[in-house]
């Protein structure tokens, strides 16, 4: 008798409800469903779907082990999820079950991690702190977009239950962003980084020199930053970085899991730094600040002493204020130095590299001199270069040189998306989302041992960008595709999958506020741009 009752109630409250939808016009709301492991981008090496999500609810707790480098992956990931969900989310030592960060030994390198989800909870395993953020940044694509909100959703906060076990292809996963043609802020320099994080991007190569502006700040040489900043690309203010600024940054990227690669290009590009001082310049005579956009007219004079204390002076300095590995040189488009000249200034000045602690990065022009030992070559040529040309950087490969892939008319960000794009340069041709994301880093250039790939790199050139809308127009949607290029294996590059990946990142750069191109090879559905 007792059950038949409870079924009566049950009948009447479904009959409500009917009724009530009935009065309304509106159909019951679908139950909600967690996004699906395989999801995300950059692809994972490895899922297994299976069993039941886990729910981020009022009791969860955000449990991390002793270390503070994992107390930090914690906080880092409560501080985005607590506005939105409006939970606590108490990141501690103790109890069981909700999410886990742990650092446990196993197949994972330095970056990679594994992520197990169920009824009980969701927990990140890595060898390193490092693949416990890169597993958060999985987790945050895994839950709905409206978590990246700063007020509090309705939810609800489901983890698809199964197993992800990832791993990077490649080591160096880089996104280059000039500040010398158009000088971008601290503040807008740390928005690119949060962007980038959420794509496993791990290097900040930031282009801190070139003829229109000088901006970090050199004691020994101080008008390089107060003169040589002083303007950009049209005639601006332009701007520098004090060495706090700069220190800034760089705590910030490694906050980020991000290792800021800074580039002082040499020895031409150097307009900004001979019009501040006149004795770097072969007849002694300081030239004009520039303010266009051509290139190849400015260069170093390789015969003069006072040269190469400038370039120790200022990678000195530099390095000094750089934790990271490597200090780039440039090298490129030196069409005022001689070819004798060039092998002569690259053979003074990347001793000096290693003398301050650092590994050479060059592009790949610097495959015409003698590479130093371990340096890396990051090559920006064309579909389209020379075979002359890819045979040299292939040999420099062949002989222990490693690669960055920057193909202009593949990765460069700054290249329009087509004819119609307000935005950026055409010389590398249009670069639509497909084209950027539809080649193979380890089969590019031919020769190339696939050892000698140390991974991939998107520059953002800025002739034409002025503030982080434009920058995020250009990045977004091609930037995640060179992201997953750099990260997923070989094997899961397929463009007809990723296209529909690709698509359900736009609700969550909306909720971010990421200025975005809606590219219509991309079936992105009703939300966006």
């Amino acid at each position: 008798m007792r059950q038949h009752r409870r079924t009566l109630r049950l009948l009447g409250s479904l009959l409500l409800v009917a009724m009530a939808a009935s009065v309304t016009g509106a159909a019951p709301a679908p139950a909600a469903s967690p996004t699906p492991l395989d999801r995300v981008i950059p692809a994972p090496a490895s899922v297994a779907p299976g069993g039941s999500p886990y729910r981020i609810t009022r009791g969860t707790h955000i449990r991390v082990d002793g270390s503070r480098e994992t107390r930090g992956v914690g906080e880092y990931l409560a501080r985005i999820l607590r506005p939105s969900t409006g939970y606590r989310l108490p990141v501690t030592a103790q109890g069981a079950g909700g999410i886990r960060l742990r650092l446990a030994e196993g197949p994972f390198g330095a970056e990679g991690y594994r992520l197990d989800s169920g009824r009980h909870g969701v927990t990140i395993t890595a060898a390193r702190p490092t693949g416990l953020f890169h597993g958060v940044q999985t987790l945050r694509q895994l839950l709905p977009a409206a978590v990246e909100k700063d007020s509090v959703q309705s939810g609800p906060w489901l983890v698809a239950g199964g197993r992800i076990t990832d791993t990077p292809r490649y080591g160096w996963r880089g996104a280059m962003l000039d500040v010398s043609r158009h000088f971008f802020t601290v503040e807008q320099v740390k928005r690119y980084i949060d962007q980038l994080a959420l794509y496993k991007i791990n290097k900040l190569h930031l282009h801190l020199s070139d003829d229109q502006g000088w901006r970090i700040a050199i004691d020994s040489w101080p008008r390089l930053a107060t003169y040589g900043g002083s303007t950009e690309v049209g005639g601006g203010p332009g701007g520098f970085y004090t060495k706090a600024d700069y220190k800034e940054i760089v705590r910030y990227a490694a906050s980020r899991y991000l290792e800021v690669v800074p580039e002082i290009d040499l020895p031409g590009h150097t307009n900004a730094a001979l019009a501040s001082y006149a004795d770097l310049n072969c007849d002694g005579v300081a030239p004009p600040l520039y303010t266009g956009t051509e290139v190849g007219f400015s260069s170093l004079c390789v015969g003069k002493e006072i040269t190469y204390d400038f370039v120790d002076d200022v990678i000195r300095e530099l390095a000094a204020l750089t934790p990271g590995r490597y200090l780039h040189i440039g090298g490129d488009e030196a069409h005022s130095t001689s070819r004798e000249d060039y092998v002569t200034f690259m053979d003074r000045v990347q001793p000096i590299v290693a003398k301050y602690g650092k590994t050479v990065v060059g592009w790949h022009q610097l495959t015409g001199a003698t590479p130093a030992p371990g340096a890396l070559a990051q090559y920006w040529g064309l579909d389209g270069t020379s075979a002359e040309e890819k045979a040299q950087v292939a040999k420099a490969a062949r002989n222990g040189t490693g690669l960055i892939l920057s193909p202009a008319d593949r990765v460069y960000l700054d290249m329009k998306y087509t004819k119609e794009t307000p935005l950026g340069l055409s010389w590398a041709g249009y670069v639509e989302v497909k084209r950027s994301y539809d080649w193979d880093p380890g089969a590019y250039l031919p020769g190339v041992p696939g050892g000698a790939v140390r991974g991939v790199e998107a520059p953002m050139w800025s002739e034409t960008l002025e503030n982080s809308a434009h920058i995020e127009f250009m990045a977004f949607p091609r930037l995640p595709g060179v992201a997953e290029l750099g990260w997923s294996p070989a094997s899961s590059h397929d463009w007809e999958r990723y296209k529909g990946r690709l698509a359900a990142q736009a609700e969550r750069w909306d909720v971010l506020g990421i200025q975005w191109y809606r590219s219509p090879q991309v079936p992105w559905g009703g939300g966006g741009r």
